[in-house]
């Protein structure tokens, strides 16, 4: 992962909480509230630390291939989460930065990160158990 503002880090880590209490309203005003204070670019950093807090920090560099079946018939925000998420395995911040401007630019931006955050929130679960 890239240096990021500890700010992005503590929101990542709110939104988490947020999203294993189950209260979706209070995810989306901390992104809202995120916007407010850093724009889009703060919660483009806090989707940046979702990612990594499904892949994981010690992903050894080089190209991934992930596995994500039926994903060109889930729905937008299904796709873009894998595709963002893949985005980040990769080191590809260009990918990531274009796949953020077009989910905003289709108006889909809300749902994308709603369901990148418990799409966060299933994976820890998942690595938990």
């Amino acid at each position: 992962m890239t240096d990021l503002p500890s700010e992005s880090l503590d929101d990542a880590a709110q939104v988490l909480h947020l999203a294993l209490a189950g209260d979706s309203d209070a995810v989306v005003g901390t992104f809202d509230a995120v916007v407010d204070r850093d724009g889009v670019e703060g919660a483009y950093n806090l989707a940046w630390c979702l990612a990594a807090a499904m892949v994981g920090v010690d992903v050894p560099a080089g190209a991934w291939t992930l596995d994500f079946p039926g994903i060109d018939q889930a729905d937008y925000d299904a796709r873009w989460v894998a595709r963002f998420v893949s985005a980040y395995a990769n080191s590809d911040m260009p990918t990531g930065e274009a796949l953020f401007g077009a989910a905003l630019a289709d108006g889909q931006l809300p749902d994308c990160l709603l369901t990148l955050a418990g799409s966060a929130v299933a994976t820890l679960k998942r690595r938990a158990a």
